[in-house]
């Protein structure tokens, strides 16, 4: 993680906020807030304010930013533990207001091309003559909207975005709100396109290897291993699994995996998903079951206790993230967010 946040200190001068909602994009919310703090982060985004009161329940002072609120915004919570929120409607500051018994910091958030959350522009006037009006209830003290486009890796894509954003900006500005903190890239735009760094910078995927707009090389943040728990030596013509979706083409080794999809391995792979086991590439083979995965082996008999690397970061016979996201017709993201609760998280 260290080295995912250098790399992209090395594309901006902007301030870093590292977003570890998701349970920090299933590595673990404090591990990862600590690593991101202790390389240079300055900030922390979460999705809702009790996930933001968690980090300061395990020490970190740094600012945090919760943005999302699916349940609403517990303001007396936010104020109480310094927790910043994002208001991207009319309604939403309404009820923040209404809910506060002393100030919040707000992040006003201007729909910038998602229609996904955030303000129209329209509503825009609006939404900070409230805010003025509510001084000291809500104290305005950030800017935000999102890049619809910014995994595209153009910054033409992004320069409607950015033009919103500046607009929206300059109205926070007229309307005497400042200084104020003005965020819009994520980890795509970072990487990729200095106009849309502003004030800070937004990385969450980027913080465990993962680069949405597939430019740059960051580096994979975990491993999944798992034991072998049975292994047998069968003929040629043995039916593997539910349904017998698969038959051995010859005698074979298979090794059972005790892992599946309830931990997070995708059900529906496309030929060629495999795990390192022994030092080799081996396929899986087979349905993938709730809590296995069969494995041919071939030549090499496995025994039972033998570890299997899912994914990690080493490259070679060992697949990555990025692998089992091909496999599965999917985006890395969803790999390492549907690790299922029951594999044991640890730090090496």
């Amino acid at each position: 993680m260290a080295q995912n946040v250098s790399r992209v200190r090395q594309s901006t001068s902007a301030q870093i906020m590292a977003v570890v909602k998701a349970d920090g994009y299933g590595h673990g919310a404090v591990a990862v807030a600590e690593a991101a703090v202790a390389a240079g982060a300055t900030w922390l985004g979460v999705t809702d304010v009790a996930e933001g009161r968690a980090l300061r329940a395990a020490g970190l002072a740094v600012p945090i930013l919760s943005w999302l609120n699916p349940g609403g915004i517990d303001a007396v919570a936010a104020a109480l533990d310094r927790i910043d929120v994002a208001v991207g409607s009319v309604d939403e500051l309404r009820a923040l207001i209404a809910d506060a018994v002393a100030p919040v910091r707000v992040h006003l958030h201007l729909d910038t091309g998602m229609a996904r959350g955030g303000c129209p522009l329209a509503d825009w006037p609006e939404l900070l003559r409230l805010a003025r009006a509510a001084r000291g209830r809500v104290e305005v003290v950030g800017v935000m909207g999102h890049l619809p486009r910014a995994d595209e890796a153009d910054p033409a894509a992004n320069a409607a975005a950015v033009l919103r954003m500046r607009h929206g900006r300059d109205a926070v500005l007229r309307a005497s709100f400042g200084p104020v903190l003005v965020h819009l890239a994520a980890t795509s735009g970072a990487l990729t396109d200095p106009a849309t760094h502003f004030d800070l910078v937004r990385v969450g995927a980027g913080l465990v290897g993962i680069d949405p707009s597939l430019t740059t090389v960051l580096t994979g943040a975990a491993r999944f291993t798992a034991a072998v728990v049975h292994s047998a030596f069968v003929p040629a013509g043995t039916a593997v699994g539910y349904g017998g979706a698969h038959v051995t083409d010859r005698a074979t080794h298979l090794a059972v995996v005790g892992v599946g999809y309830a931990d997070g391995i995708p059900r529906e792979l496309a030929p060629g998903a495999g795990v390192e086991l022994d030092g080799g590439r081996h396929p899986v083979v087979g349905r993938v079951s709730m809590d296995q995965i069969v494995i041919d082996t071939g030549a090499t008999a496995v025994p039972r206790g033998a570890v299997a690397t899912v994914f990690g970061p080493e490259g070679g016979a060992v697949p990555s993230v990025q692998d089992w996201a091909r496999w599965a017709g999917t985006i890395p993201h969803t790999i390492v967010t549907g690790i299922g609760p029951r594999v044991e998280r640890g730090i090496a």
